[in-house]
């Protein structure tokens, strides 16, 4: 993203492409970055860990009524809470400041996430999972909004890819581990929420507010048609960006591979796409959102389309690579387009906004693939039309040519 890009220049001074904290005249760097890169996992941890122990969740409280139905909500209901309440989440860093909000979630979610521990009810469960959802929310906003705020220019382009590397490398090793603690009891992989207490530890003695808290109670206000085309857009990208995850597991089975390990090395192979994608992001990135975006709505839409055609493993492999690696491009092109234009005090709200959209396309995704497939004729039409979709999102934006993030 070019300097052009910021239509007021930020709150706090810049060294080179890096804030500098106002008390110590230190600049932003590696600490500074690689906790909020580690802390943005813990939403993909709340998203993936517990799919493997979902059934023995079930089989626990089988004499629950509607066991059916509250057991998959133990898993979807944090991505659902983000989708509604991020917008929140921002107006609050906004106001009350971005260390604050970040330290006392990451607290907040180490006793959440680990409350089924002790519960003994379904329905308790499932309320303390909406409190996860709640600091999740919270969470992300303020790691997102502190990486714009610290980092400008290709440096944050570059940590905006890092994020999608950390999260996708964290949701591949965190699928593993709620396999193996699952083993021995459901409750096991629960214990992995505390994970956020060293966390908040480490946000308290790194992370600094970039600017004192404005005191004033009138924010300024967001500049809803700029942001518009590239939240709306990104409501698409979300329900594209988890078609992969969702569905490459049915693929394989609807072409007759019954292995689990077989499963879990073709997620594995299209996860690394993604990373790839994600790493490659800052170099591209100057070429601005009239490229980035659209060659990332490609790459995935051609790939969902090769999946929904493929009729072999090895077929499978290489669509699922392509996905991935249109995904790793895909949601740092769309955050550098969104946040591209934003003040300092705009910031927050406007990452939230952004995150709800992202999310609420993602809890919508299985439901609109479903919907589709049994509209259409199955889940491999179902992907093809997705795909196709995706391509005329990108040819869309790139007749757009959509300014905000850099120019070219």
């Amino acid at each position: 993203m070019s300097d052009r890009a910021l239509s007021s220049p930020p709150a706090a001074p810049l060294d080179g492409e890096v804030a500098v904290d106002p008390a110590t005249g230190r600049p932003a760097g590696r600490p500074q970055a690689l906790v909020l890169l580690l802390s943005s996992c813990l939403a993909v941890l709340g998203a993936v860990l517990l799919a493997p122990v979902l059934p023995r969740i079930q089989d626990a409280f089988a004499g629950t009524p509607g066991v059916e139905t509250l057991t998959p909500v133990v898993l979807t209901a944090p991505a659902l809470v983000i989708g509604l309440t991020a917008m929140i989440a921002g107006r609050i860093v906004d106001r009350v400041g971005r260390k604050r909000l970040l330290v006392g979630a990451l607290v907040a979610y180490a006793f959440a996430g680990t409350a089924p521990l002790w519960l003994d009810s379904l329905q308790l469960i499932v309320a303390s999972r909406v409190l996860v959802g709640l600091t999740e929310a919270a969470i992300m906003t303020c790691c997102t909004t502190l990486l714009a705020d610290y980092f400008s220019g290709a440096t944050r382009e570059r940590y905006f890819g890092l994020q999608v590397v950390f999260t996708t490398v964290a949701a591949t090793l965190f699928f593993g581990l709620g396999g193996a603690l699952g083993a021995q009891d459901w409750r096991t992989p629960f214990w992995l929420y505390a994970v956020s207490l060293p966390l908040a530890a480490a946000a308290a003695k790194y992370v600094w507010q970039p600017t004192p808290v404005a005191r004033t109670t009138q924010l300024p206000p967001l500049p809803w048609r700029q942001l518009a085309a590239p939240v709306g857009v990104s409501l698409f990208g979300g329900l594209v960006f988890y078609v992969l995850i969702v569905e490459l597991s049915f693929v394989l089975d609807g072409i007759g591979v019954e292995s689990t390990g077989t499963i879990g090395a073709v997620s594995a192979i299209g996860s690394l796409g993604t990373a790839v994608g994600a790493f490659l992001f800052g170099r591209v990135a100057r070429l601005g959102p009239a490229v980035t975006v659209p060659v990332a709505f490609a790459f995935s839409g051609l790939g969902l389309v090769g999946l929904g055609l493929a009729s072999s493993v090895p077929m499978v492999v290489v669509f699922a690579v392509v996905t991935g690696f249109g995904n790793g491009l895909l949601l740092p092109a769309l955050l550098s387009w969104a946040l591209g234009s934003l003040t300092f005090e705009q910031r927050g709200r406007g990452t939230g906004v952004w995150t709800s959209a992202m999310f609420i396309g993602q809890f919508v995704c299985p439901l609109a693939v479903l919907g589709l497939s049994g509209a259409i004729g199955g889940l491999g039409t179902a992907l093809a039309v997705v795909g196709a979709l995706a391509v005329v999102a990108a040819v869309g934006v790139r007749s757009a040519r959509p300014v905000g993030a850099a120019a070219h």
